[in-house]
Formats: C-alpha cells, structure tokens, sequence
C-alpha cells in the first residue's frame, strides 16, 4: 500500500485531533505505520496478527478519521483559525499587541 506524501500528512493530522477516539491497539498500529514507518508486514510481525488485519485496521482508522472530520471539522476550523491568524499577522505586523496575542492564539490552537 503505497500512499502519497499528502495522505499521509493528512491522516497523521486528523489522527492529532481524533486520536483519543480510538482503541489503545489501533493506535499502536496507527503509529507504527505512520511514525515509524512500519510496512503492514513488520507491524503484523510485531503482534503476531496477519498483514491483513493489520491492513483492515488501518483502514477503519481512515474511515473513521474521515467520517469524525465530515462531522466535527476540527482540523478543518484549526486551519481556517491558523490561515485567519497568518492574514492579520501579517497585516498588523506594526501593532506589537496583535502580533503577541496572535502568537498565543497559535501556540493555544
């Protein structure tokens, strides 16, 4: 399974969000796979399970991320929030209070 450098990043952000959503074993493999960069082989060796199942969870996980983002919008309102904070930082780059408040937004997100 070989996945572009665009899906990953966007799972592994949505998976920063929605991570207390899952089982302590999804996790596990989650970030085997994402972190580590573990092929579904070498995670399904470590807990002695098949690649397939390995495969199935990874790909609920996806579903899920997916699913929990269609309803909350949480990474979707992040970056709204972080792009909304980039235009007026750079629109009040002469206004000191802004630019710290603005920096404590981000650092808060």
């Amino acid at each position: 399974m070989s996945e572009s450098l665009e899906k990953k990043e966007y799972y592994t952000n949505l998976f920063d969000f929605y991570e207390s959503l899952f089982t302590d074993k999804q996790i596990e493999y989650f970030k085997e796979y994402y972190f580590f960069d573990l092929s579904l082989s070498e995670i399904s060796e470590n807990h002695n399970i098949s690649r397939a199942a390995v495969h199935d969870v990874i790909t609920k996980m996806h579903n899920a991320l997916d699913e929990y983002e269609k309803n909350l919008g949480l990474y979707t309102k992040y970056n709204k929030m972080i792009n909304l904070c980039n235009e007026y930082e750079e629109k009040g780059k002469d206004n000191p209070m802004l630019l710290e408040f603005i920096s404590k937004i981000k650092e808060n997100g």
